[in-house]
């Protein structure tokens, strides 16, 4: 009989397994206690053997901490439960895609790192945004003075999207953007600057993060209020189901939420309930859910407890998709197949020896392909100092190429399934989510725990004790409270801004005044507001704003005079 055949299964013998199994379980455990007894057995439990999260580790694991069929709970690679992996083959047809988040100055010094970037091996590139422009600000606006191009690419309309990928053919690089409050009008800007190349939105792969939720409770890039930030969503969820069936419409980010202090079953309930949240809102929109869900995307932090993180993501797989099955009614099994993007925890990099940098980043990179990540952000060493230097992207790019062709871990699939301490986990984090969702339904919804100020109070206290136990020096942290011997000697070079950035960014706002066609502009944000005001999708009309060189902060302010701005209420 061959691996692929399924033999028949008689119902006596099934039986008699499940009750040799169960008493070899009991004799398992009378052991384990006596060797637990023993002088010279197992050392005992001590409050240091504990995971970043807090989560106390057992000395051993065996089959006695499992339970449950294996089909059932980890089933076959690109089958449900899809806890081995969303794809039946997965690295052995097609590795992950390497991205490298990059942004920095004006659109012309990105499109040549992104230029660098393609020719050195990467598949994907990954928008980083000044602070301007994630929050919805014109390169020109007053609150952008002294922020322009510092932390990211100043990206203010159509013009400037058009330079950022000049020369790069957008139907055949994916590319992901991270921005949220104002994501709906920067992707109508990346949809307007692919028609200018003759590109359709068909055509177009990538995503937009576009998660508002976890705005709201963790990293507080927002514009408008709930209400209407999640009607946009809705939004491109529609306008994306019929017109760009191949690009993400959110990526739900439990990222920013780990970074924030979460510990990763916070990060994987809080990041699975807002996506469950998306959903209901979809299926309330009257949308069919099997035509939106298959294009939803997940976005996870990979922190530095190796085998946590990597039952993070296959927990989150399980969970996604028997909810997606029983919960919501999705019967297309793309809807139930949860697909990630992952980033080398930020958090985690040290300003003190900077170089160890590489490592960290080199083993959670190690831990997100182990986990079955989709796409793969391995950070620079230098980005707790500054944006990151052409030499420090090339060695975060190498460090994912030298995993892909070098180490053999693409060779086979969720090759630590069976592990005992990796099943307990999963066990474990999948027990912990459906804890906290219950939690987060006794709060009212992901909505009311946002507005009564529920999230933002758990994740602080998360944060709070995990930097309580650094500075008691609890938890070690290599070159900062251990082993800081010849910190003062390392210094590696830094990116360092062009303070004449600013001045290009308004001339080149000034410009774009002058020449447009200023009727046409402004008659497409009044056809914009009454959109807004009526419950028109919005994406055809901001579209048409960008086609009409409209600025980021005009289309955001035409919205803003009917949805109104939001403004966090004091919870602490």
């Amino acid at each position: 009989m061959s691996r692929t055949e399924t033999p028949t299964r008689d119902p006596v013998a099934i039986q008699g397994e499940i009750e040799r199994r169960q008493r070899e379980i009991e004799r398992l455990s009378a052991e384990l206690a006596a060797w637990e007894a023993t002088a010279e057995g197992a050392p005992k439990r001590l409050p240091s053997f504990a995971s970043v999260s807090g989560n106390e580790i057992d000395p051993l694991y065996t089959p006695a901490d499992l339970s449950g069929d294996y089909l059932e709970k980890l089933g076959l690679p690109g089958s449900f439960p899809f806890t081995r992996g969303p794809y039946a083959t997965m690295y052995r047809t097609r590795l992950w895609t390497m991205r490298q988040f990059a942004g920095f100055a004006t659109a012309e010094d990105t499109n040549r790192r992104y230029k660098y970037l393609l020719a050195n091996g990467q598949t994907g590139l990954s928008v980083a945004f000044d602070f301007p422009t994630l929050m919805g600000y014109d390169s020109d606006h007053s609150r952008s003075l002294g922020e322009v191009g510092v932390c990211g690419v100043a990206i203010s309309s159509l013009a400037d999207m058009e330079t950022l990928f000049d020369g790069i053919p957008l139907d055949e690089v994916s590319v992901s953007m991270t921005i949220n409050g104002p994501a709906i009008i920067l992707f109508c800007f990346y949809v307007a600057a692919a028609e200018r190349q003759g590109i359709s939105p068909e055509r177009l792969r990538g995503t937009v993060q576009n998660d508002i939720l976890k705005e709201y409770q963790a990293q507080h890039a927002w514009v408008f209020p709930p209400e209407p930030a999640l009607r946009l969503i809705l939004d491109m969820f529609e306008w994306c189901s019929a017109n760009a069936p191949r690009y993400n419409p959110v990526s739900i980010s439990g990222y920013h939420i780990r970074e924030a202090g979460a510990t990763a079953g916070q990060e994987l309930g809080y990041t699975l309930a807002n996506g469950f949240e998306y959903v209901r809102r979809g299926i309330e929109r009257g949308l069919d859910v099997d035509a939106f869900a298959p294009r939803l995307s997940f976005f996870f932090d990979v922190h530095n407890d190796f085998f946590e993180e990597i039952a993070k993501f296959r927990a989150a797989r399980r969970i996604w998709a028997r909810r997606m099955r029983d919960e919501f009614g999705a019967v297309n099994p793309r809807s139930w197949r949860l697909r990630t993007h992952a980033q080398t925890a930020g958090v985690t990099l040290t300003a003190q020896q900077p170089e160890n940098n590489i490592v960290r980043v080199a083993y959670q990179a190690l831990a997100a392909v182990l986990g079955g990540t989709q796409s793969l952000h391995t950070n620079s060493m230098d980005e707790t100092l500054a944006l990151p230097t052409e030499k420090a992207v090339r060695i975060a790019l190498r460090t994912q190429q030298i995993l892909a062709f070098e180490t053999g871990v693409a060779n086979t699939i969720d090759p630590l399934a069976g592990s005992y301490y990796v099943e307990a986990l999963t066990d474990q984090l999948e027990a912990e989510a459906e804890e906290i969702f219950t939690r987060i339904e006794g709060q009212g919804g992901v909505v009311a725990g946002i507005e009564n100020g529920w999230f933002q109070r758990e994740i602080a206290t998360s944060a709070m004790r995990q930097q309580q136990e650094v500075e008691a020096d609890l938890r070690r942290v290599v070159g900062v409270n251990a082993f800081t011997g010849g910190s003062e000697e390392i210094e590696i070079d830094t990116l360092r801004i062009d303070p004449d950035v600013e001045r290009r960014q308004r001339a080149r706002m000034a410009r774009l005044r002058n020449e447009r066609d200023d009727a046409r502009a402004q008659a497409s944000l009044a056809a914009l507001r009454r959109a807004a005001a009526t419950g028109e999708n919005t994406v055809p009309r901001i579209l048409e704003c960008a086609r009409s060189w409209c600025t980021l902060h005009e289309i955001r302010a035409a919205m803003e005079t009917v949805f109104g701005a939001y403004r966090e209420p004091v919870f602490f």
